[in-house]
Order: structure tokens, then sequence, then C-alpha cells
């Protein structure tokens, strides 16, 4: 005795997955783009938590090191991270969070590069004290990010294939 086996919806579902192909460049740059938001985010509200002092030179007796001025402070803060254009290369997509492009700001009365200043502060130099707030904030949302990424991706997806569900899955 034979039996008959019907299958509804395949042609739908292979044109689903065919879509699915073609977006996932798209749909992977939104979510590049999200986490990258999240982490320059997080950078810049860690550039809060830069400790300072007023400006002073190192030339005092035991005095080797500073810390930042408020004055750089606020330049960091006013610059804020940004998020560098997309580079693609084939099936990858990638970018940079940080303060690369931000330009030069005036520091007592000299004009400075501002990626200058951020790195100063977050590497330390021969005259100031370290403050890693760029790595740290990175390091500490960076699942955050992943998180974000991971959301943008299924959202994106599972609007794709919710009409098929709905259809022919979802009985």
């Amino acid at each position: 005795m034979g039996y008959t086996m019907k299958v509804d919806g395949f042609e739908e579902f292979s044109e689903k997955l065919t879509q699915l192909g073609e977006s996932a460049p798209g749909v992977a740059s939104q979510a590049l783009y999200d986490g990258a938001g999240v982490m320059a985010d997080a950078v810049t509200k860690s550039a809060e938590t830069i400790r300072t002092e007023k400006f002073h030179y190192s030339v005092f007796p035991g005095a080797t090191t500073r810390l930042p001025s408020p004055e750089e402070k606020e330049i960091v803060m006013n610059a804020a991270a940004g998020i560098a254009k997309f580079r693609k290369s084939g099936t990858e997509v990638d970018t940079v969070v940080g303060f690369r492009n931000a330009g030069y700001a005036q520091l007592k009365g000299k004009t400075v590069p501002i990626p200058l200043i951020v790195n100063a502060i977050n590497s330390g130099t021969s005259f100031m004290k370290k403050q890693p707030f760029f790595r740290k904030a990175a390091s500490k949302t960076t699942p955050k990010a992943v998180q974000a990424m991971k959301n943008t991706i299924e959202t994106a997806w599972s609007k794709l294939f919710h009409d098929v569900y709905d259809k022919y899955g979802g009985r």
C-alpha cells in the first residue's frame, strides 16, 4: 500500500531563503552600526570618569606626572566618540569606534589634535598618568554591543520568515 505526501509552502520557503541570502550584507551592516553605536555611547560616557587637576607642568620637585586638566577633559567630552565609515570586503563588514577624525581643539593657545589628547589620557605619557577610560569602556560594553547586534539580526530575520511561519508552520 502506497502513501502520498503533500508539502505546502516549500517554494515560498525557498524564496525566503534566497531573500535571506540577498539581504544578509544589509542586515550585517545594520547590526554592526547598532553595536558600534552602543560602543560609542559607552566610550563617550566613560570620558566623564576622567579625573582632572589644575594644569601644571611637571617640573615641581617630585612631580613627574600629572592628571589631565579640566580643559583637556572638556575637549574629549565635547568631541564624543564616532563611528568610522564601514569597510566591506567580500562577506566581511567592519568599522572603528573612536576619536580618529575628531579634528582639532584649542588648548592653552595652541591647536592640538583631539586624538593626541585622547591617547595621552588613555595610555599615559611621560608627563601624564594613564586613565584607560576607552579600554575600560570597550571591554565592559562588548557583551552589550554583541547583544545589540544579535537582536538586530534576529529581528530582521524573524520579520522575513514571520509570514511563512504563520502560513505553514504556526498550525
